[in-house]
């Protein structure tokens, strides 16, 4: 294979390689030893190549070139087969060797070789890259067009294309739309006009599909500045799928730097393809559909049919096989769903093929049944691939239970589930509120605390819960029990009228399927509660919060046994998940699974709710919840169109419909109505929760339009809400409310005559309403749904912060509103292109990706590492810099200056605060700041190094620990010696800060100040008065010059006279330095000047700005404003083909 040119030196690869063959350029060898047997410096090399490890081996075939006369060579070719090298040598033979005789300068050859080497390795990138695609050679093409027309870098992948219209007002264009991993791009070239732009996905703001009546049905990219209509697709659906994925991966990729939940293939933008795409789409369906978790992979998705018995037939539909898991659909959403974990597979059996069971499949499970699948193309491989799967589950959960065994085997007799601490204490009391805080609790809450409460009519009650267990036991046994249950629409009607307390717990964990993941986990939530009680964090602090807030009128939760249990729930998860840790919602969620399953259990139905069943929800941002919401929003436009028209700005609406996502309606339905919901919830998932919210809405939709304003509305729906009750209610457990006085009692019964809406609904009534009305709500078009509007919510998120980092920087600065937004976008933009196309292990990224401590959210949201500023610099920087190396070297030390914490980072405060110094201060601060680029810190000692530890100056000069002698302290003792260094470490870097401004600069030596006369002589080239300028640069240093020199030698005389008084500063009328000002004799600090010896040759800043004032032409010059607005506005333009030009070369050179 071709291989990027790495040098070699030709005397020594000789010991280690033999010559094959030769010619004036070109030298095929071989390693010594291969293929030689016997020989003694074959087994040597051998050896040598078999120690290393298998990355450094080198293969035994290789291509150098060479360059007549000289020591040094190019390795461009390498293969483990003679035959393959050859290829590549008759190649170089036939096709360059003639034309490398022609050039005269031989060096001109290397280069020559090395880009045409560069240019075979890139071609067979995109072949491998057209590999992965249907029509490699089709689209081979496509991107070779692709790269000539835009000029992004190789690294720039395109996904797919598609041939559509782009219109610009009533006028089309017909042409080419690339979507690649970064941008969309469109093409057209028609009678002679070319038309082309590039819109990175991280600038999309929305995504729709509209129709009108000058063109069919289009798609609509909208951006913050303009939106474009692309129409004239052969497949609209497919085309708008794809750019919505795109746009959804590139912005959880580019803008949530906590990183949302995406699938490691997502991960990495140079897998993506189109197949990849639709996989992902479909992968996404299949977790929302079966409620799987979010790790699992899709394997297999193969057309079949399943014998139902309860129908006595076969029902078609699509079998889905995961990384634990056989799922089935039916063909329309709903009728017919079953799940069958590996875990509890036995055996996956090929059956007789005969004309009526055509290629079966039977499944038996550890229930002694058995699943019977028909008509499975494929069925050999897909049987041996599921078969496979199955026998590295039993391996990994028998090595699993032995482990457990054997930990349970040497720990002590006492059940796994209870804990017991050594607290020290001597109090019985307080020993035993401790072993109930840390002991397990192995049966429901609602067992203890349900049989003696207030209920008027208990036995209509009791007979309610009879007749429903007796229908789900006449369900189980006709539809099956357990997680590989049937799943019809019999079961949604059950589950609607509400699930018994007796079964509740249980069918919790069958359709959630947490029932698995606690067999397959045994003793990891004792072991979790264990490790996480006693620990504190911030988590445990707001749990410790909210712990009485969680259904505080339950009496469960008016008990130390409840509050126990919920504290270890919620405690264990945080130390399960700390990317999430604790939320709020999370206790009213867990304290309702702890009522009505076991607490191990009720756990493992937090972990399913949180990290399955409400994606994203739970994070600090709450992404997710919001996604969802604005899905309602448009649900209800669709659904609901004369609620949209009357509540044009659907906010309010959305505002109380939050806690019914994020509490499953916990917070606003009476409980027992809202436990029927949480059923419906695991049963459905978050599909229940839209059809219920759309029904309330439905349900008043007369009263919330005859609503005069916001607040009437909102008590509509509460008074709506509170009314909501079911069947069991009066022997709920809750504590019934106080009896109203006979005054409130008669009000509430006339506005009942006189407002007939008001009432009550019957959970069970609402919930079957809801179903029939918006039974076409399907979870494949709430995935969709979601896929677009997040990418809506993300970009508020994205708005909320620029709003937040210019409202931060404003008071700081002179420049106008509209260019700082502009100065952040490009800011933002420049963080984007290197995240593109840059170096994933640089200082942004890699601060992009773990955060920065100390930083507020909006501070450490982009920051900008040393080659991404100089790229800004260069596009911003108000005075040309002459030649390009002294622009470079002067960005380098702006970036030094500017990055005070010493983290190689710029931070936009800094960028926008040098920006402003620029373009809108006056003279002396303009001054001020090239004085100080050319004194250290930001002039170091090597500009070819500026690594700050080259610098004389740090962030502080107090030692952040001492070390103290031996046996002076203890460990505590230096634990607060390192407090109170700290702390007074923090009070100094205040002080200093504050007196920033007033400190005097340090003094620049002779050297530094030569640096300064170039940086000077730098601005001036190009500029109309350049002659004018030199004349006055020239005066102004030749004045300087002798300022300096005359201080030198009044402190080289003063320093004779010794012994007579302390050194001071020789003074006098004649003294230049009387004249100009000694601003620099007492300056302390790290300059070159400061601190140097007496005898030195040095001038202060007060004497450089005096001395430039005298020349006219520089103040001019220097007080001149510059259009920061155009300056922007050509940045803009020559950002992206810069960017992208100089990160071809730095991947070339690489």
């Amino acid at each position: 294979m071709w291989l990027n040119p790495e040098e070699v030196l030709v005397k020594n690869a000789l010991k280690l390689w033999v010559t094959e063959k030769s010619n004036d350029f070109f030298l095929l060898q071989r390693r010594r030893g291969h293929g030689e047997a016997g020989r003694i410096t074959g087994l040597l090399v051998g050896a040598l190549d078999t120690v290393l490890d298998s990355n450094a081996r080198v293969t035994p075939f290789r291509i150098l070139l060479q360059v007549p006369g000289s020591q040094i060579s190019w390795v461009i070719a390498s293969g483990a087969a003679i035959e393959e090298v050859k290829k590549h040598w008759d190649w170089l033979v036939h096709n360059l060797l003639q034309s490398l005789s022609v050039f005269e300068n031989k060096e001109d050859v290397a280069s020559f070789v090395k880009g045409k080497v560069k240019g075979l390795i890139a071609e067979e990138s995109r072949g491998r890259q057209a590999a992965q695609e249907e029509e490699p050679e089709k689209f081979r093409e496509v991107l070779l067009k692709f790269e000539l027309h835009f000029g992004l870098p190789p690294s720039e992948k395109l996904v797919t294309h598609y041939s559509c219209c782009c219109w610009k007002g009533r006028v089309p264009r017909q042409g080419f739309l690339y979507l690649s991993i970064n941008h969309m791009a469109f093409y057209s070239f028609l009678l002679g006009k070319e038309v082309k732009f590039v819109i990175p996905w991280a600038e999309v703001t929305r995504l729709e599909r509209v129709s009108s009546g000058l063109m069919t049905e289009s798609i609509r990219v909208g951006t913050r500045r303009r939106q474009r209509d692309f129409s004239m697709f052969l497949n609209l659906d497919e085309a708008f799928g794809v750019i919505g994925q795109l746009a959804d991966i590139a912005l959880r990729r580019l803008l949530d730097s906590e990183g949302l939940e995406l699938d490691r293939v997502l991960q990495q933008p140079a897998r993506i393809t189109k197949r990849v795409l639709e996989e992902q789409a479909l992968r996404e369906y299949v977790l929302a559909l079966f409620l799987l978790p979010r790790g699992e992979r899709l394997h297999e998705a193969a057309s079949c049919s399943v014998w139902t018995p309860h129908a006595r037939s076969h029902t078609s539909g699509t079998l889905y096989t995961t990384d634990s898991y056989l799922c089935f659909s039916s063909r329309e959403e709903g009728h017919c769903i079953l799940l069958i974990p590996l875990s509890e597979v036995l055996s996956i059996e090929k059956a007789e093929s005969t004309s009526l069971l055509p290629n079966p499949v039977i499944v038996s499970v550890r229930s002694k049944k058995a699943f019977q699948l028909i008509e499975l193309q494929d069925r050999d491989e897909l049987v041996d691939s599921l078969n496979a799967r199955l026998r590295a589950l039993q391996w990994k959960h028998s090595m699993f239970r032995s482990k457990t065994h054997s930990r349970r085997t040497l720990s002590a007799p006492t059940p796994y589930y209870t804990f017991y601490y050594d607290t020290m204490y001597s109090d019985g009391d307080e020993v035993e509120e401790q072993v109930l805080r840390n002991t397990v609790n192995t049966e429901a809450l609602m067992t203890a605390f349900h049989h003696n409460q207030p209920g008027a009519d208990g036995n209509n009650s009791k007979s309610m819960e009879q007749v429903k267990e007796r229908l789900w036991e006449d369900h189980f046994t006709e539809f099956g029990r357990g997680v590989h249950m049937f799943r019809t629409e019999k079961i949604q009607r059950l589950v609607a009228m509400g699930i018994p307390e007796s079964l509740r717990g249980e069918l919790w964990m069958t359709f959630s399927d947490a029932c698995s993941e606690l067999a397959s986990h045994q003793g990891y939530y004792s072991g979790l509660v264990q490790k996480s009680m006693g620990q504190s964090s911030l988590a445990t602090e707001e749990i410790e919060r909210d712990l009485h807030r969680s259904l505080p009128d339950h009496p469960a939760f008016q008990n130390p046994t409840g509050i126990a249990a919920l504290r270890r729930v919620l405690t264990a998860y945080a130390h399960r998940n700390p990317k999430i840790g604790y939320c709020q919602s999370m206790n009213i969620l867990a304290s309702v699974l702890l009522l009505y399953a076991k607490e191990e259990e009720a756990f493992w139905l937090l972990v399913a709710v949180c990290e399955r069943m409400l994606p994203d929800y739970f994070n600090r941002r709450v992404i997710g919840a919001q996604v969802d919401q604005s899905v309602f929003e448009e649900l209800i436009r669709e659904r609901l169109p004369e609620l949209a028209e009357h509540f044009p700005d659907l906010s309010p609406l959305s505002s109380v419909s939050l806690s019914w996502f994020l509490t499953l309606f916990l917070s606003v339905l009476p409980f027992h109505s809202a436990v029927c919901v949480v059923d419906c919830f695991f049963f459905h998932g978050i599909r229940a929760i839209f059809q219920l919210g759309l029904a309330v809405l439905d349900a008043n939709a007369a009263q919330l339009c005859a609503s005069a304003d916001d607040g009437q509305a909102l008590m509509v729906l509460t008074s709506f809400l509170d009314q909501v009750g079911s069947d069991e209610e009066p022997s709920s457990p809750l504590p019934p409310p106080p009896p109203p006085s006979s005054q409130s009692a008669a009000e509430e019964t006339s506005s009942s005559s006189s407002d007939p809406t008001v009432g009550h609904t019957n959970i069970t009534e609402l919930i079957n309403e809801a179903y029939e009305k918006f039974s076409d709500l399907t979870v494949r078009q709430i995935e969709r749904l979601r896929c677009r509007h997040r990418i809506l919510v993300l970009q508020a998120h994205e708005d909320t912060t620029k709003e937040n980092a210019l409202r931060v920087v404003t008071p700081d600065v002179s420049i106008c509103p509209e260019d700082l937004a502009d100065v952040y976008d490009l800011f933002k933009t420049e963080h984007f292109i290197s995240l593109y196309w840059g170096d994933s292990s640089s200082a942004a990224a890699a601060a992009w990706g773990g955060g920065a401590s100390g930083r507020s959210y909006t501070e450490q949201q982009y920051r900008l590492d040393r080659p991404q500023f100089n790229s800004l610099y260069a596009l911003l920087a108000p005075w040309p810099g002459g030649s390009l190396q002294h622009t470079d070297t002067l960005s380098n030390r702006t970036f030094i200056l500017l990055d005070q914490d010493r983290d190689n980072l710029v931070c936009f405060r800094e960028f926008a605060c040098w920006l402003d110094t620029l373009y809108c201060e006056e003279l002396n601060e303009k001054i001020r700041l090239l004085y100080r680029l050319h004194i250290p810190p930001a002039l170091t000692e090597s500009e070819d190094d500026p690594s700050p530890m080259k610098s004389p100056l740090l962030s502080t000069t107090r030692p952040l620990y001492v070390d103290l002698p031996p046996g002076v302290a203890g460990a505590a003792e230096e634990v607060k010696d390192y407090q109170e260094q700290l702390k007074q470490m923090l009070q100094d870097l205040v002080k200093e800060k504050e007196k920033d401004v007033e400190k005097p600069l340090p003094l620049m030596n002779q050297r530094e100040f030569i640096q300064f006369c170039k940086t000077l002589y730098s601005m001036f080239h190009g500029d109309p008065e350049e002659n004018e300028l030199f004349q006055a640069i020239a005066t102004v240093t030749s004045l300087v010059l002798q300022i300096g020199e005359a201080g030198h030698r009044g402190r080289r005389s003063g320093s004779e006279v010794s012994g007579r008084e302390e050194a001071g500063p020789a003074q006098g009328d004649d003294n230049p330095e009387s004249v100009f000002g000694g601003e620099g004799d007492d300056g302390d600090g790290g300059g070159g000047g400061s601190g140097a010896a007496e005898s030195e040759w040095t001038v202060s800043f007060a004497q450089i700005v005096a001395s430039l004032l005298t020349e006219q032409a520089l103040v001019n010059f220097l007080e001149k404003p510059v259009d920061l607005t155009a300056k922007i506005a050509e940045a803009k333009e020559k950002q992206y083909q810069q960017r992208a030009g100089l990160l071809v070369l730095q991947q070339g050179n690489s």
